[in-house]
């Protein structure tokens, strides 16, 4: 789950939603070191729990509207992968298909976890399955589910999404406990696009390394996938700072000042992708 997501784009719709937790400071410190001790059926209720005492009784809709976003986009990524399972034939058995399932299983734990905040917040989660969903893209990827090339290639796109999304939340939560959490789950989402990545490369035979780097020319996206370019936008950036990383020390090629720092993609960006593959009448907004 990518929890500095979450207040991040609460923060946008209710800009004191740091001072209405702040006040409860040590109640927070509590529950995020806690994280150890409490088990993954006992933290929906938790998180539900605080969010109530930030706003009283209920959320304001508008906090309700981006938990729901939030489990929108798990439901997509789980429904895509327990799809793939399901597809006899397409993932290849032994580490190929334990990946996945892993994968899957953590995609599925985000989901119940967020519908179970969304509850506890005497909310209504949104409802979404797979029904909802156009994982070929509008037909940019058909073979999504027969092929397991295609398969990889868009779970990449899925995972290295998610990864850029979470990347330029981290200075929201500074100084506060909830960081070192929200960094741990957020090294776990790295390390899924990462091995996705190795295994593309070895479906493909392609040098895709386990992070973005640049891609043929010097682009921004290194998958050679167009459908897929709106996923890595600006990644090519190679100024950190108003630094030109390129040349900074010897050996420090073009594509390595690129590859040496992660950048993010907005909400509004991340909206546009997944709704590529969210069937009308279910888009985000």
């Amino acid at each position: 789950m990518n929890i500095l997501n979450i207040l991040d784009e609460i923060e946008k719709v209710d800009g004191e939603i740091y001072e209405r937790l702040n006040p409860r400071r040590a109640a927070m410190k509590s529950f995020f070191n806690a994280g150890k001790k409490i088990s993954l059926a006992a933290l929906p209720l938790a998180l539900g729990s605080m969010f109530q005492k930030a706003y009283g009784q209920s959320n304001p809709s508008s906090v309700v509207e981006v938990l729901n976003f939030a489990l929108a986009l798990e439901h997509l990524e789980y429904n895509f992968y327990n799809r793939a399972l399901l597809s006899t034939g397409l993932i290849p058995a032994g580490a190929a298909t334990g990946a996945i399932t892993t994968i899957r299983t953590h995609e599925l734990a985000h989901v119940n976890l967020l519908r179970s905040a969304i509850t506890a917040a005497n909310a209504t989660p949104i409802a979404l399955t797979e029904a909802n969903f156009d994982f070929t893209a509008g037909g940019a990827f058909g073979d999504v589910f027969t092929n397991y090339q295609t398969f990889l290639k868009v779970a990449t796109a899925f995972e290295d999404t998610g990864v850029r999304a979470y990347k330029g939340q981290a200075p929201v939560l500074k100084g506060m406990p909830v960081l070192t959490t929200a960094l741990q789950i957020h090294s776990v989402e790295a390390r899924h696009a990462a091995h996705l990545r190795q295994m593309t490369a070895a479906a493909l035979g392609v040098a895709l390394k386990p992070w973005i780097s640049l891609g043929a020319g010097g682009v921004s996206n290194d998958t050679g996938i167009a459908a897929v370019d709106a996923v890595y936008a600006g990644e090519n950036n190679t100024i950190q700072a108003n630094v030109e990383i390129t040349g900074i020390a010897t050996g420090v090629t073009k594509a390595a000042a690129a590859e040496s720092f992660d950048e993010f993609l907005t909400g509004a960006a991340v909206k546009n992708i997944a709704n590529l593959f969210i069937r009308t009448g279910s888009k985000l907004t």
